[in-house]
């Protein structure tokens, strides 16, 4: 079965020869992972890049039956940028299906689609200019870690914990190490 993509484009005529580049090098994922329900490509130039050889930007999004894996990576060409990006979403799926599927007798941990994203601009009043909203799949502590280490989200991570019944927030600190926000509704 031919794995099914969306290619997107920003900033970037989307010519022949790169989709057809795009749906050769991302088609070859669908091998490695059969569980892909969604495949999207995000294709993009940056003209305001600081330098020059991070211009073309290559982002591929892959979600499937609990997991969502993403790898970004900037380059001097489009074609170049595409390479890097699957040849990091080949090491993650590896090391997804590694750490998921090498025990025997037991079935994937679940995971969850995603952290919230908010965006805001620089005004008097503050303005939310996006609402993201996503599937909170119930999954413990190192698993979210994993989950925030898979989608290249390094700043923070929303999850539900199946341990306490409540919303966290895993979050990178300064130093390197992790910390855990765990509300307490008072």
């Amino acid at each position: 079965m031919a794995l099914k993509m969306d290619i997107f484009n920003k900033d970037l005529e989307l010519t022949d020869p790169i989709h057809d580049y795009a749906v050769k090098k991302v088609g070859k994922l669908g091998k490695f992972l059969n569980d892909i329900d969604e495949c999207r490509v995000d294709l993009s130039y940056a003209k305001t890049a600081r330098n020059a050889a991070d211009r073309f930007i290559a982002q591929v999004t892959i979600r499937g039956r609990g997991f969502i894996l993403r790898s970004e990576e900037r380059a001097d060409t489009i074609f170049a940028a595409i390479d890097l990006t699957v040849d990091k979403m080949t090491r993650q799926i590896e090391r997804f299906k590694g750490k998921h599927w090498r025990k025997r007798g037991e079935e994937p941990a679940e995971s969850l689609a995603g952290p919230a994203e908010a965006e805001t601009e620089e005004t008097t009043e503050p303005v939310i200019v996006r609402r993201k909203s996503f599937v909170l799949t119930p999954m413990d502590e190192l698993e979210a870690l994993e989950q925030l280490q898979l989608l290249g989200h390094e700043d923070f991570f929303v999850f539900y914990n199946a341990a306490t019944s409540k919303i966290n927030v895993l979050y990178r600190r300064r130093d390197g190490t992790y910390g855990l926000i765990d509300p307490i509704i008072g």
